[in-house]
């Protein structure tokens, strides 16, 4: 259903229910948030990279799993499935990166919009499909949507549901990088393995100022940005970047 690995200091995340198009079920969640724990508390593993296989990412939510889908019982399926997904990718200290394959809808969409990066094959599209069905869009997309391309844009794909391509993603602001889809998959661990290469001291403090930056005001973030500074500056990291900047090399960091 999920496969996990580390490579080169990445963990590797990979969804891997595509006569499903990796929707997700109770089973399919608490395996995500379990190898998310996991990536948390492994020394090994620097950053984390979320992808999939076959032609799609993830299509939301597996309707298949109830009975009745016209009588979800939708608090119980966010608070024990979606909410902790979303809460554990912000929270994780690491760096996480949606390589997004293929299709990404619904609360597939949501959780490549929560990871720090997401980058995106050429076949791949999103959409916030939930108003097609007489629902709003959940699992923070109302959160990170707005915030990433603007109040405007939001709106009008969570309204009208429409599709975009990772070239309009691009454009718009969603994706970071575009690749081939022949080399998709190398390309995605070459940018996580990238990311596991810095300073990690340094990555995980930038990404606690961004998720701060959602809440504090101007003075608040400036003084967070100060107090962050101090302790990089103190690291043995930011003296091997020193170091390396000076002697003209790639430096080698540690992490500490």
């Amino acid at each position: 259903m999920i496969e996990y690995e580390i490579i080169n200091n990445v963990g590797k995340i990979t969804f891997n229910r595509p006569e499903k198009f990796h929707s997700i079920n109770t089973e399919f969640a608490n395996i995500l948030i379990e190898h998310i724990k996991d990536c948390a508390t492994n020394n090994e593993i620097k950053s984390i990279l979320i992808t999939a296989k076959g032609k799609a990412f993830c299509a939301g939510q597996d309707l298949g799993e109830f009975n009745d889908p016209t009588k979800i019982d939708f608090e119980k399926v966010l608070d024990s499935n979606y909410h902790p997904i979303i809460q554990s990718i912000r929270n994780i200290e690491k760096p996480v990166i949606a390589a997004v394959n293929g299709v990404a809808a619904g609360a597939g969409a949501s959780i490549a919009l929560c990871c720090d990066i997401i980058i995106a094959s050429e076949n791949a599209t999103f959409t916030q499909a939930f108003s097609k069905i007489g629902l709003i869009p959940d699992s923070a997309s109302t959160f990170f949507l707005p915030r990433t391309i603007g109040l405007h844009k939001a709106a009008g794909l969570m309204m009208t549901g429409d599709i975009i391509s990772a070239k309009e993603a691009l454009n718009i602001g969603m994706v970071y990088k575009v690749y081939n889809p022949k080399d998709f998959e190398t390309k995605s661990l070459e940018f996580a393995s990238k990311l596991s290469q810095m300073p990690s001291q340094s990555i995980k403090r930038i990404k606690k100022l961004l998720n701060k930056s959602f809440e504090n005001n101007l003075e608040s973030q400036l003084n967070l940005e100060k107090k962050y500074q101090i302790e990089c500056g103190k690291t043995q990291d930011f003296k091997e970047g020193i170091k390396a900047f000076i002697e003209k090399r790639q430096p080698k960091f540690t992490g500490n």
